[in-house]
């Protein structure tokens, strides 16, 4: 009988053995869903000079925003080709990372989210055809009224009318160093090419899967490609919607494109001697801009620019860029939180 006891007490301390090691297993993960405060999302819209038309815009307000009366640095966050200002949040989840990053320590700031349609984030080389814009309207266009835009001035769009309301709307930190600029695919070209256009505005840039090398694409005679190097291999997908866009942005001639080229414009800001934003790319192993992003990469390090570069396994998609979009809000989370 004594032993019988002895045995049945042995197992229930094993039991609570087990119980107590699961329960510090789980403890953090407990301790973390109670800690991470939420942020706000927030949808507005701005007249923009630039466009002649009202845009869209999506906000991120970091947790302590609406219990304090402090100032944020701001982060730009461009979508891509065939996007919206929805798409970082919805497709992206930013919003969830930015709590999850802030919870873990990460400084806070504003993440603004803008619409850009198919610009490129640049001013077209000619002006559109409104009235065929409307009439082939793709489908995930929204309301022809702002995306066949009359004047499509997107770099000025962001820089001015953009960069101006978000300073006058939000508790934001004004200035140059804590203000930085990223985006994916398009909006990768995009956040470069602000970044270089108008280096007094972001102290910082970062491009997930960006177009990076334009030139890939550009007309016969505007660049002479090299049978073997990483830009030829895209000579035979010029067709398409995506190749429409860009004829219309980039035009026909060596001037139009080589003018819209961010290592160009790299050149030229490094002519101006302003100071250069730091820059930080990344791309998928099996992404179709694999080749663009090394060509870039290897332009600015052969003119003596540091860049962050990274490839991590991945294509062209949200599946990659969900998971990579931490390492860009850390980074320049980082380098915007200065005083």
């Amino acid at each position: 009988m004594n032993l019988w006891r002895g045995t049945r007490q042995a197992n229930r301390l094993r039991r609570l053995s087990r119980l107590a090691a699961i329960l510090v297993m789980l403890a953090p993960v407990a301790v973390e869903a109670q800690t991470v405060r939420p942020g706000r999302v927030v949808t507005d819209s701005l007249w923009s000079y630039a466009l002649g038309t009202y845009k869209q815009v999506v906000v991120y307000l970091p947790p302590s925003y609406e219990q304090s009366t402090a100032r944020y640095p701001v982060a730009y966050y461009l979508h891509g080709w065939s996007g919206n200002e929805t798409n970082w949040v919805k497709a992206g989840r930013l919003d969830a990372s930015m709590d999850t990053l802030v919870a873990r320590g990460m400084p806070e700031m504003i993440v603004v989210m803008p619409d850009g349609d198919d610009s490129w984030w640049t001013t077209a080389a000619g002006l559109p055809d409104v009235p065929a814009c409307v009439r082939t309207l793709p489908s995930y266009a929204g309301d022809p009224a702002t995306f066949c835009v009359p004047w499509p001035h997107y770099d000025d769009y962001v820089a001015y009318d953009l960069v101006r309301w978000v300073d006058r709307t939000f508790r934001t930190k004004a200035d140059r160093a804590h203000r930085g600029i990223a985006g994916l695919s398009m909006g990768g070209f995009g956040a470069f090419l602000l970044s270089l256009q108008y280096p007094e505005l972001f102290s910082a840039a970062a491009s997930h899967s960006g177009v990076l090398w334009p030139l890939e694409w550009a007309p016969d005679g505007v660049y002479a490609r090299v049978a073997g190097t990483p830009d030829s291999v895209w000579t035979a997908t010029r067709s398409g919607a995506v190749w429409k866009s860009r004829q219309l942005v980039f035009g026909r001639d060596t001037t139009a494109w080589y003018a819209r080229d961010p290592l160009r414009m790299l050149d030229r800001a490094r002519a101006r001697g302003v100071p250069l934003p730091a820059l930080r790319a990344d791309c998928g192993d099996a992404d179709l801009y694999l080749p663009g992003n090394r060509a870039f990469r290897d332009g600015v390090i052969a003119r003596g620019v540091p860049i962050a570069y990274e490839e991590h396994s991945g294509r062209h998609d949200w599946n990659y860029w969900r998971t990579q979009v931490r390492g860009s809000l850390q980074w320049l989370a980082a380098r915007l939180a200065t005083p």
